[in-house]
């Protein structure tokens, strides 16, 4: 069996800060280079049609919710892969990737054929017209293709960091995602001999970068040189296994739909008050995104260390893991809160320069710059509980943040109603404050949610990890032959 320990990060010894900062960064880097190139996506399409953008800004919840299903089944990797190394048990890692790419294949093969079959009646549902639903139907026709691939993609990314190695990752998104840059204004505008094909050459520009990195994702997992090792012949059917990463996986796939439609919700409430609170709202979100960033690589991380800490068998390092990142993590957001709380303006207006709008962005930063770390710290704590394949706690606190604690907050601090409730006779009444409301709700929302998943990880019911109880067969220990 090749040497596959170079490119791994060992959460399980030595001090813990350095190791997260290790894994944390490449991570980092890999969110933001696929937000640049996504940007890309959007930049030239805009230079066809602002029906072309609208084309694409409608298929967006169509791509992120094919996103969440491909990221809940390898959320289930994540803890398992991490764990088994953990435990020192590389072969019955390699199962797990086996399995994984098993299960996402078929999946994202399924899932890709009934899109494609009802792509028509879906943009129909959608409200698709005219000129919209025609450059709307090019690019999703070809994002159904390219669904397998991405699947693949988040299938190598998830196994790697699983095993610590987040850096290969890392480079393999700067490959595509550089790839899809350069081939965005040749596929979509034009150049010489090459026709422009606007919104569908955006997709096959995507899916050509897509299966690149599968490819290459593929190639590096059967090399087994970086972290864990795929093996043709445990592509058939593990059931215990398979029956694992569902039960896993799920909750983190139900978890990333409630927050696709929980931040439709939010935009619809918004929406209400008219086109400057809009703006203000989409400037804001897409400054506060440098928050989700950070401490969705950080919460990756942290689930690495603590499934690995798990599989060690040492469960209060695990612990010390998840509060070193969160403490980290709110130090530094904390920072990035200050400045946007003491120059509100300037930030708004590197977007737009619309008084009105600047006036009301400035609102939104004042509110929500001091509690902007608090949505980070939850995140990375959300991280812990899927490290230890704790994902329905982690389900359960965002939908919990979103549905409970931000989207009714809003209804009663932003609108005017009154509702007596029945048999009660009580009657209750919405402060009517306008979008301030909406921006407090925010900010209360993620304090109270922060404050819950701090205490519910602090009772330690989440450190029994996934793998206890489990049979040697089930696990899967090397043989001889093996090494």
């Amino acid at each position: 069996m090749p040497q596959r320990t170079d490119t791994r990060v060992d959460m399980t010894t030595g001090a813990i800060s350095p190791k997260l900062l290790s894994l944390s960064w490449p991570l980092v880097a890999g969110n933001l280079l696929q937000t640049f190139y996504n940007l890309a996506d959007m930049y030239w399409v805009g230079r066809v049609s602002a029906e072309a953008v609208a084309a694409v800004s409608l298929m967006f919840p169509t791509a992120w919710l094919f996103v969440s299903i491909a990221m809940g089944l390898t959320a289930a990797s994540v803890a398992l892969v991490s764990q088994h190394v953990g435990a020192g048990e590389d072969r019955a890692a390699d199962t797990v990737v086996a399995q994984t790419a098993l299960l996402t294949v078929v999946v994202g093969v399924v899932l890709s054929s009934i899109g494609y079959l009802f792509r028509r009646p879906l943009l129909d549902l959608i409200g698709a017209q005219g000129l919209v639903y025609t450059e709307a139907l090019a690019y999703i026709e070809v994002l159904f293709v390219s669904i397998p691939f991405t699947f693949l993609f988040f299938v190598f990314r998830a196994v790697l960091r699983g095993a610590g190695d987040t850096r290969t990752a890392m480079w393999l998104v700067v490959f595509s995602a550089g790839l899809n840059v350069v081939l965005d204004p040749l596929l979509i505008l034009g150049y010489g001999p090459i026709v422009g094909m606007g919104t569908r050459g955006a997709a096959i520009a995507t899916l050509i970068a897509r299966v690149f990195a599968a490819v290459v994702g593929v190639y590096i997992l059967l090399r087994g040189d970086w972290g864990v090792q795929l093996h043709p012949e445990d592509l058939r059917p593990d059931w215990p296994v398979l029956k694992k990463l569902v039960g896993i996986g799920y909750p983190a796939t139900l978890d990333g739909a409630a927050r696709s439609f929980a931040a439709v919700a939010m935009a619809a409430l918004v929406a209400r008050f008219g086109p400057i609170p809009t703006a203000a709202y989409g400037v804001g979100v897409r400054l506060m995104s440098v928050s989700w960033t950070v401490s969705g690589a950080v919460g990756q991380a942290t689930a690495t260390g603590v499934g690995q800490n798990l599989g060690a068998k040492t469960p209060d390092r695990a612990a010390e893991v998840t509060w070193k990142a969160t403490v980290g993590t709110l130090v530094l957001l904390f920072a990035v809160g200050g400045l946007l709380y003491a120059f509100p303006e300037p930030a708004i207006r590197f977007f737009i320069a619309d008084p009105a709008v600047v006036a009301e962005g400035t609102d939104f930063l004042r509110i929500i710059g001091p509690f902007l770390a608090f949505f980070g710290g939850l995140m990375v704590i959300q991280g812990g509980f899927r490290g230890a394949g704790d994902t329905r706690v982690a389900m359960v606190l965002s939908l919990v943040s979103r549905w409970v604690m931000r989207i009714p907050v809003a209804l009663f601090l932003a609108y005017q109603w009154v509702w007596t409730v029945p048999l009660l006779g009580v009657t209750v009444a919405g402060l009517g404050w306008g979008p301030t409301g909406i921006w407090w709700a925010w900010s209360i929302g993620s304090l109270a949610s922060f404050v819950l998943g701090a205490a519910w990880f602090s009772l330690g019911r989440w450190q029994k990890g996934v793998l206890d109880g489990e049979s040697d067969d089930t696990r899967k220990q090397p043989s001889a032959g093996d090494d």
